[in-house]
């Protein structure tokens, strides 16, 4: 079967969207290492609207492990579909790639970042991809580290490609590229930017200063839930378009993209493609924590104790959807401070529309891994805010007890608690007094939370009725 390519764009189906601009004919200004599902269904289709405008912004999207993307990429021109999973469905072709490098190509990938012609570098490589210590700071020990400092000719890691071509522009007296992590790390563009100047101080004090001082490392916060491209996926695709597209990518409708300002002259306008530019990106990150992840862990609790699978099952339970909505609109939402640009209640409605969606499978089972390491930052956070200000905490106890109760069921079935504190956890929940043992958990409860009688109270009393199997007039609440 014909694959998608330029040629390929006139015989697809009318409702297909193509692009608004030549795919041909598109500069390179960004250089994107990590070119994997989340890049393609998110920064990506940003840059795709942008370069309607401005064909200046093409990305080379860059694979430093596996050819497998970059080579799809190669075999359609670059191009690839963007499925929209919403309640009315889209499919978009996305041609924002003006080149495609793999393993292999790294002279071309020097002559990139040295090009004055590509003002940005973005990543999305994972966490882990950054080399990175428990602390954030750069694991000089980490294999890739330890090769690249060693002189090698072509640099492993992400962190040696940057500062090789950030050193090429500095000795060529080039402005810098600005370079901008997009893998969700709370303060994501400070620590690439300390981890880089490590790493250039080890051998340059010189480079090292020059990049704290002269290269903007902004902050940013990404969303959107971009399952993976399965077989199923791809061969629905090749039925929609009649061709077969092997790099398409699939995504909810809702995308957020949050970039700290930064200074780049003659840049791209990005929020005329959507990004939102701000000063506060810990205020986005913080909204999104407790209103996003707070509600997920909430109807992941409350609606395996109601036999439910999916968060669309579990908005789909009128009382559950119920509680979730007064929980997040009357006490998550108030607990957050003014955010500039953000509209934190229109925020949280748009939340809970993205829970209703029926395209999207997210199961309450994989959502309530790993509580103790989550619960913290996701809801004891807010609890403790609404203590402080002397609101009532009855709502938000539930989810906590719910926690407790699905950790009690998981122990007395002797079913596998996926949580980095397992064993210590399958104790405290089979004792005879289990609130109790598990509120005593310093690792998870702080002490001045676990110490006020309101918090314990709210909770046990909530805990109790989840072991009674009344979970109908927790909801009432």
């Amino acid at each position: 079967m014909t694959n998608l390519s330029r040629a390929a764009l006139a015989s697809l189906p009318p409702a297909v969207l193509r692009p608004g601009h030549a795919p041909d004919v598109l500069g390179t200004g960004i250089v994107h290492f990590g070119p994997g599902a989340f890049h393609r269904a998110h920064q990506a289709a940003y840059v795709d609207r942008l370069l309607d405008r401005d064909p200046r912004w093409g990305i080379a999207a860059v694979s430093l492990r596996s050819g497998g993307t970059t080579d799809a990429l190669k075999h359609q021109d670059r191009l690839y579909t963007l499925a929209i999973l919403d309640r009315e469905p889209s499919l978009r072709v996305i041609a924002a790639h003006s080149e495609a490098l793999g393993p292999g190509e790294g002279a071309r990938l020097r002559t990139l970042l040295a090009d004055p012609q590509v003002r940005i570098a973005t990543s999305t490589v994972t966490e882990k991809g950054y080399c990175l210590a428990a602390d954030g700071s750069l694991d000089f020990g980490h294999a890739d580290i330890v090769h690249d400092l060693a002189g090698a000719s072509e640099p492993r890691s992400v962190i040696g490609w940057i500062v090789a071509g950030l050193a090429a522009r500095r000795a060529a007296g080039v402005a810098p590229f600005a370079m901008l992590c997009c893998d969700n790390m709370t303060g994501n563009g400070g620590k690439l930017r300390d981890a880089c100047a490590a790493f250039a101080r080890n051998s340059d004090a010189g480079l090292a200063d020059w990049i704290e001082s002269e290269v903007a490392f902004p902050n940013s916060m990404v969303d959107s839930i971009t399952p993976a491209s399965d077989a199923a996926f791809l061969a629905k695709i090749r039925h929609d378009l009649g061709i077969d597209d092997a790099a398409a990518v699939q995504r909810e409708g809702f995308a957020q993209w949050v970039l700290q300002r930064f200074d780049l002259p003659d840049g791209p306008d990005l929020a005329a493609a959507g990004v939102t530019l701000t000063g506060d990106v810990r205020g986005y990150e913080q909204a999104k924590l407790r209103i996003l992840n707070g509600a997920h862990s909430s109807l992941a609790y409350i609606g395996l104790a109601l036999g439910l699978e999916t968060v669309f099952e579990a908005m789909s339970d009128p009382a559950l959807e119920a509680f979730i909505h007064r929980l997040v609109h009357s006490d998550i939402a108030l607990s957050l401070n003014p955010v500039e640009g953000l509209d934190v209640q229109h925020y949280a409605t748009e939340v809970l529309n993205r829970f209703r969606n029926p395209a999207i499978r997210h199961l309450l089972s994989q959502i309530a891994w790993d509580g103790s390491q989550k619960l913290p930052y996701r809801l004891l956070d807010t609890i403790q805010d609404a203590l402080d200000a002397g609101r009532s905490i009855d709502r938000l106890a539930v989810p906590i007890a719910a926690w407790i109760a699905f950790v009690r069921r998981k122990a007395q079935a002797q079913e596998t608690i996926t949580d980095p504190l397992a064993e210590v956890l399958a104790r405290a929940a089979t004792g005879s007094d289990v609130a109790t043992a598990m509120l005593d958990l310093r690792q998870i409860f702080p002490e001045q939370l676990a110490h006020d009688p309101r918090f314990r109270h709210a909770v046990a009393d909530a805990l109790l009725q989840f072991l009674d199997g009344h979970v109908e007039a927790l909801l009432a609440r």
